[in-house]
């Protein structure tokens, strides 16, 4: 998952890049909660600073004054590979014979073991176990034969495989890439005389950028003294747009491709009322990444939809907890039922996924103490049965509870009435009219890009670790 940004303004042009980067990261929290960082380019001296923990934690206004500069590119951290550690926190900065890098990616390499046995055969030493970093030192070892960073980029991409969405900056650049797959988002706007560069256009529109364009699958921009060059990496691939992106991971008021993610989700919602409509009083979503298909639900079968669960505003995305028994907790303090709206009715719960199951139960549990008369979940993803290798945290087969159950196996387990899942080729569907080619292999299996032979969560799951001091 993990979210990107970046900055570039010309020379002479007062921009604080570091103010503008913690503004569009605090927009793309939603997008990891494990660390964070931001690394400023100041007249070829790149300065970083991260740590574990959220945007507002790590950074305050004598931080951001420390990290001077007209270029910036910033992070925020979901593990799928490496710990929970500083090591683990991004940007990945690194000096070398010809200069400086720092890096910011969201995604997962498959090759990322075989890279790193190759860089440490030859005397590279990581500080962390994240394929990140072995992005960087690719890209490092390229550019040592190489006549720029832009050309270090290009040959470091036609060896790496996996999912990548990326920013690097050097002394004088900020250069942005995309896997040939496009699996992850990338996007480019305007903010004045700047080039920014985010995961998400909703954090250009929180700086007050003006969004231009996605950035396309296999493409390189290079910005460089306030000019921008597109550049053809030469990895052709067919596109495959991660579906759950659409499904949980964007905020709903995000844009990939022209695409509305919340469009996308009120038309799942419709789609589901239509395949498994169930006799019942009101609808209620899991809030929030539901609530936009609890609407399309309720549109399409004129059931009343109502809230049925009150959040917790100050409690983070429990999908996005590294460790399932702080998604347990988490669920207790963000969720609580509306006992008023939902004591005596027949209740169709609406939630974007099912992964483990565990979190769901404890729901529908929550909604029958309440008064419930009967609850019938409706999820507007197709079921998990198969891991992810692109940057989803979608865990191995023996985890995921759709693997050798059926519906009314899994509504059982739940304490639900009924189940029911959407369609995995109606998902296809509903994203291909928005003209989004997509992946949907942890739902199908059928994998874009040959997966791993074997599954590494920690590539090398034994690094140092190295205390802040707080």
């Amino acid at each position: 998952m993990c979210g990107i940004f970046g900055i570039a303004s010309p020379p002479g042009v007062e921009v604080d890049a570091a103010r503008e980067t913690f503004y569009a990261l605090f927009a793309l929290q939603h997008r990891g909660q494990e660390a964070c960082g931001i690394a400023a380019g100041d007249k070829g001296i790149i300065t970083c600073r991260k740590d574990v923990g959220l945007v507002l934690d790590v950074f305050d206004g004598e931080t951001l004054d420390s990290l001077k500069g007209n270029m910036a590119v910033g992070h925020v951290r979901y593990s799928t590979t490496g710990g929970e550690n500083i090591e683990n926190a991004q940007p990945v900065s690194v000096s070398h014979i010809k200069g400086n890098l720092a890096i910011s990616h969201n995604g997962n390499l498959v090759n990322a073991n075989e890279l790193r046995r190759e860089i440490e055969m030859e005397g590279g030493i990581f500080r962390s176990t994240s394929d990140s970093e072995i992005i960087a030192y690719t890209i490092v070892r390229e550019r040592l034969r190489s006549n720029s960073i832009e050309e270090a980029v290009k040959k470091a991409m036609s060896r790496i495989r996996g999912a990548y969405s990326l920013l690097a900056m050097s002394p004088r650049k900020l250069i942005a890439a995309r896997d040939p797959n496009g699996f992850r988002p990338l996007v480019l706007g305007r903010l004045g005389s700047s080039y920014i560069f985010a995961s998400e256009s909703c954090a250009i529109d929180a700086v007050g950028g003006k969004f231009v364009r996605d950035v396309e699958p296999g493409e390189i921009i290079l910005v460089e003294n306030g000019n921008l060059t597109s550049i053809d990496s030469g990895l052709k691939a067919e596109q495959s747009f991660c579906s759950f992106e659409f499904i949980y991971f964007s905020r709903p008021d995000s844009v990939h491709q022209g695409a509305s993610v919340e469009l996308a989700r009120r038309r799942m919602g419709r789609a589901l009322a239509r395949e498994s409509g169930v006799d019942a009083d009101i609808v209620v979503a899991v809030p929030d990444s539901g609530v936009p298909a609890a609407a399309g639900y309720a549109e399409e079968s004129g059931l009343q939809n109502v809230v049925g669960l009150i959040k917790n505003r100050y409690i983070g995305r429990t999908f996005i907890q590294p460790h399932q028994n702080q998604r347990e907790r988490a669920v207790r303090l963000k969720l609580n039922p509306l006992a008023a709206n939902v004591a005596g009715k027949r209740v169709v719960l609406i939630d974007d996924s099912i992964v483990r199951g565990t979190t769901s139960a404890r729901i529908v549990g929550a909604l029958r103490e309440a008064g419930a008369a009967e609850v019938h979940m409706r999820v507007s993803a197709p079921p998990f049965r198969y891991p992810c290798y692109f940057g989803t945290d979608v865990p191995d087969k023996d985890r995921l509870i759709a693997v050798g159950r059926t519906e009314n196996d899994i509504a059982e387990m739940l304490g639900a009435d009924s189940l029911a899942y959407l369609n995995v080729d109606t998902l296809r569907r509903i994203l291909a009219e928005a003209g989004i080619p997509s992946c949907a292999a942890c739902f199908s299996g059928d994998y874009p890009i040959e997966p791993p032979q074997a599954r590494d969560t920690d590539i090398f799951s034994q690094p140092i670790i190295t205390l802040t001091g707080k």
